[in-house]
């Protein structure tokens, strides 16, 4: 097999055993925040706050940069890096109507699931409680 071919074929058992891809064909269930025709935004299964949510472009991506940068000619519809951190921050205005934090952290690791997301984590001021 020439090394081309077990790319491919790598990429492709990448793809058919990839979480958020089977999470974004709705194979596997998850808790929808927001979905467009390109993009999901779901609550993280493990979160590290209240309103954890991971943003991921429908296509498999293994990484964010993968993304094309610019709309592609003829690519109607086809997610872009721009426009991927677009859907994000809007996103982020509903955890902010939902949640009230003080801010929202924003997280691009990409370690623990081969499939492009950004995290989204709110954190609310903790208030002091009196002795």
């Amino acid at each position: 097999m020439s090394l081309k071919i077990k790319r491919l074929t790598d990429k492709l058992e990448e793809v058919e055993d990839c979480i958020f891809c089977k999470i974004a064909s709705g194979e596997i269930p998850c808790y929808k925040i927001w979905e467009d025709e390109n993009y999901l935004a779901f609550l993280d299964i493990k979160p590290v706050a209240e309103g954890h949510t991971l943003v991921i472009p429908k296509k498999h991506y293994r990484w964010v940069w993968d993304l094309p940068r610019r709309q592609p000619v003829g690519g109607q519809g086809e997610p872009n890096y721009s426009e991927y951190w677009e859907k994000a921050r809007e996103v982020k205005k509903i955890i902010d109507k939902k949640f009230h934090p003080e801010w929202v952290e924003i997280k691009v690791i990409g370690i623990d699931v081969p499939h492009a997301h950004i995290h989204l984590i709110p954190h609310c001021q903790i208030k002091a409680v009196a002795d």
